[in-house]
C-alpha cells in the first residue's frame, strides 16, 4: 500500500504560479510512475502529467509548456510547478502514483486532493 498526502493548492489570479507537493510513505519502493490528475466541477478526472522513475515526463496538450512535473525519489515526493495559470485550470488536483506488487500486480494509489482554483 502507498499512502499520498497532498499540499500547495490554494486560489490565484490569471496569470500567476502554485507549486503542488505530494509525499508519499508506505510501498514506496514499489512506485515506477507519479503523477497529477485533475478533476473540475462536473467533468472526468483526466491526467495532467506523469513521470517515471527514471525522470520521463507526459503531459497533457492544455498544459504543455506551463506545467512542470518532478519528483524526488530520494524524499518519495512529486511536485508539479503551475505557471501562467489560467481560469481553465481550476479543479481538484491529486496525486497519483502506479506501483507494482510481485503477488497483487498493478495497482494504484490516490492522495485526498487538493483544490486549486484560478480566477480573478
Amino acid at each position: 500500500q502507498v499512502q499520498l498526502v497532498e499540499s500547495g493548492g490554494g486560489f490565484v489570479h490569471p496569470g500567476g504560479s502554485l507549486r503542488l507537493s505530494c509525499a508519499a510513505s508506505g510501498s514506496t519502493f514499489q512506485i515506477f510512475i507519479m503523477a497529477w490528475y485533475r478533476q473540475a466541477p462536473g467533468q472526468q478526472r483526466v491526467l495532467v502529467a506523469d513521470i517515471t522513475s527514471t525522470g520521463s515526463t507526459n503531459y497533457r496538450d492544455s498544459v504543455e509548456g506551463r506545467f512542470a512535473i518532478s519528483r524526488d525519489n530520494g524524499k518519495n515526493m512529486v511536485f508539479l510547478q503551475m505557471n501562467s495559470l489560467k481560469p481553465e485550470d481550476t479543479a481538484i488536483y491529486y496525486c497519483n502514483t502506479r506501483s507494482v506488487d510481485p503477488r497483487v500486480g498493478h495497482y494504484d494509489s490516490w492522495g485526498q486532493g487538493t483544490q486549486v482554483t484560478v480566477a480573478s
